[in-house]
């Protein structure tokens, strides 16, 4: 099991970043949350199966239609399995 930490910037508000990054996580399993930052990114927590958490990340690098990613930092946490599922907060 893994556990992310990721920030993504670019054009990451207004454009359902947040909902459709939480349907993929729903359709893959993981767990954790999603939130606006007020600078502009968009910040996650995932946690699940390795290979999963690879997909998720896969999607954040493109996000929805109308997002324009720049840049997806990415740091690896210790896994905790504290969530029950994925939120938006």
């Amino acid at each position: 099991m893994k556990r992310i930490r990721v920030i993504i910037l670019g054009k990451v508000h207004g454009v359902s970043f947040r909902a459709s990054a939480k349907e993929k996580a729903d359709s893959l399993g993981i767990s954790g949350w999603i939130k606006n930052n007020q600078d502009g990114t968009v910040e996650a927590i995932f946690e699940g199966e390795e290979k999963k958490i690879e997909e998720i990340l896969s999607w954040c690098r493109k996000g929805p239609v109308h997002a324009k990613v720049k840049n997806v930092k990415v740091s690896e946490e210790s896994y905790k399995g504290e969530f029950k599922d994925f939120k938006v907060k």
